[in-house]
């Protein structure tokens, strides 16, 4: 399926402002019986994972659902992306778990307040970097900081649970190594009644995912769990086996609600809302594009920010937790053939009537059942073959990898991310600030006396090529600098310098101050210096500062050829004459040196 064209009839911003009205041209009768069958599958999916969800994040479990009603609904309308499924998913939970528990109790009302002021801060931040254009900001996120981030993320999922796994009763909150610590002082204390339904439940979802893939393996390992523990109070009774359930869940729509408006409060939650926001945006976005790479469409980066920004805003106001896109539901979606964003639609409007009936019966899902699915979730998250690929990569990817997903097991994850983030960047910038600087010599085993970076060729005793590969900016000067000095005490006798700059894309300030130094110390002791190969981004950076002036646009030139038929025309004669390596044609072909 490609990318089809529509014919605009408004004006850009119309389509900004209203960017369903693009694809609303490919809605038919099909397509849209097509993307109902898709939102009642995506609308049975999401209900036993909100669920899920909720409890990692420390929230009620209606409101896993309510994250996944009015959220997802926004996005699908206001995003660009034809698949992208937006909703509750496990980083975002336990992200806002591990960050609002310092301050409240979970499932509290003063928990869940925090939450949707969290997600209204979101959503805001969101929607100002759409605006602002900034949607390219997710590329300089590694890969690695979502591989190491998800891992940890899902060993912390799977430790929080351990407690309704084995029916243990553990203080809340606190690091990996806190939780083992409580774990391993209640292992005398297990209940085996409670283990009985989790494992039962985690094993039937084991078997039913690898011997019935089309089936709803979460609903049905819950349903195994659930008549476990029914028939075990039965038998034993209730005080016996002292399985917990999930309890009864309104059967309503959706609520009003509000964010609370304190500037204490939003002063308290401004780190945890920007460290979410970068790691929900580029969760959608990077979703987004995976799935669009295979339907044939081009994600804009700009407007999923938009309705990410907007639905999350929005969420706030209908008891929904920070949403964004889920990689698992997005999946489903596209291979259930949905059309149009119209699928997503009806999965978050059908997840209401689904609720409505469904609800009451959570009374009888037990904790243990959910802490089974949870163990599921976790292990899926867990990338085995990204995590074997970045651990056979280079050193930098593993350390971004590494310190992403150690300090999210012994750190906050909000912190995490920032680390992660900024490693990334600071390996970026030491990548990008030392270009690649060869010596270049025309070899006269190839055909035409073609450059080479071959070392031992011999080199013109006047004349030093060179290329660099990297833009010139303010982290790269220094780096240039001692390069040029290197060169003279190696080369000290060759006063021109020719520099290959078909790699250099632009030139800051610095970065054109460098090459007008050595411009000026080639000039003091007789030589010159010249550009070749120039780019149209490097020639305006260059005329723009007034470094092309200073170095003599007459210097710079197009072509090897025409370089060396101009620069050596200046060059010393004697020294010529008394040159036996001759490695240029001009050389060759000058009747003074025969």
């Amino acid at each position: 399926m490609s990318q089809p064209i529509i014919s605009k009839t408004h004006p850009d911003w119309f389509y900004k402002l209203f960017p369903f009205l693009l694809w609303w041209p490919k809605v038919t009768g099909k397509t849209l019986r097509i993307d109902l069958m898709a939102g009642l599958t995506g609308a049975v999916v999401v209900l036993p994972q909100g669920v899920a969800f909720a409890t990692i994040a420390g929230m009620p479990p209606e409101y896993g659902l309510y994250a996944g009603m009015v959220p997802a609904i926004i996005a699908a309308l206001w995003g660009s992306s034809w698949h992208l499924v937006s909703g509750p998913t496990t980083a975002a939970s336990v992200v806002l778990f591990s960050s609002l528990s310092v301050y409240a109790e979970p499932a509290s009302m003063d928990f869940v307040y925090l939450a949707l002021t969290l997600t209204f801060m979101v959503g805001v931040i969101q929607l100002a970097m759409g605006l602002a254009r900034m949607g390219a900001l997710v590329n300089f996120i590694s890969h690695s900081v979502i591989v190491g981030f998800t891992a940890g993320a899902a060993i912390l999922i799977a430790s929080k649970q351990l407690k309704n796994f084995f029916g243990v009763e553990m203080p809340r909150g606190g690091h990996l190594n806190d939780v083992l610590v409580s774990f391993y002082q209640q292992i005398p204390n297990i209940n085996m009644y409670v283990t009985s339904v989790a494992l039962i439940t985690l094993l039937s979802g084991i078997a039913i995912k690898r011997f019935f893939p089309k089936f709803p393996y979460m609903i049905i390992a819950m349903l195994i769990g659930s008549a476990l523990a029914f028939v075990l109070n039965q038998i034993y009774g209730a005080d016996v086996t002292k399985i917990a359930v999930v309890g009864a869940l309104p059967d309503t729509l959706p609520p009003l609600s509000s964010p609370v408006f304190s500037l204490d409060v939003i002063k308290d939650l401004a780190p945890v809302a920007l460290a979410v926001t970068l790691f929900a945006l580029t969760e959608a976005v990077s979703i987004g594009r995976s799935i669009g790479a295979r339907s044939g469409q081009r994600i804009d980066g700009n407007q999923e920010f938009i309705g990410q920004g907007l639905s999350n805003i929005a969420g706030s106001f209908f008891s929904g937790y920070v949403a964004t896109g889920s990689f698992n539901r997005s999946g489903l979606n596209y291979q259930s053939g949905a059309k149009t964003p119209l699928a997503a639609v009806f999965a978050g409007s059908l997840l209401v009537v689904i609720v409505v009936l469904v609800a009451p019966y959570a009374a009888f899902l037990p904790k243990a059942a959910m802490a089974g699915i949870l163990f599921l979730v976790a292990w899926g998250l867990i990338d085995f073959k990204e995590l074997g690929h970045i651990l056979h990569s280079n050193r930098s990817e593993i350390s971004i990898m590494a310190v992403t997903l150690l300090g999210a097991l012994f750190l906050e994850l909000e912190f995490a991310i920032f680390a992660g983030v900024l490693l990334s960047l600071m390996l970026y910038l030491m990548k990008v600030s030392k270009p690649r600087i060869v010596t270049r010599t025309p070899d006269p085993r190839q055909e035409k006396h073609s450059f080479s970076s071959e070392p031992g060729l011999q080199q013109c005793p006047q004349l030093h090529f060179l290329r660099i590969d990297g833009s010139l900016f303010f982290g790269s000067a220094n780096h240039v600098a001692d390069a040029f000095a290197k060169i003279e005490d190696q080369f000290s006798e060759q006063k021109h310098i020719a520099i290959d700059a078909q790699g250099i894309n632009f030139a800051d300030i610095q970065g054109g101050a460098a090459l007008v130094k050595e411009a000026r110390r080639r000039h003091a002791i007789g030589g010159d210096m010249y550009l070749i190969h120039v780019k149209q981004g490097l020639w305006e950076s260059l005329e723009a500062c007034g470094c092309l002036d200073e170095m003599g646009a007459r210097n710079v030139f197009q072509s090897k050829e025409s370089a060396i038929r101009g620069i050596y025309q200046k060059l010393d004669r004697e020294i010529c004459k008394r040159c036996d390596k001759h490695i240029f044609k001009e050389c060759q072909e000058d009747p003074a040196l025969k």
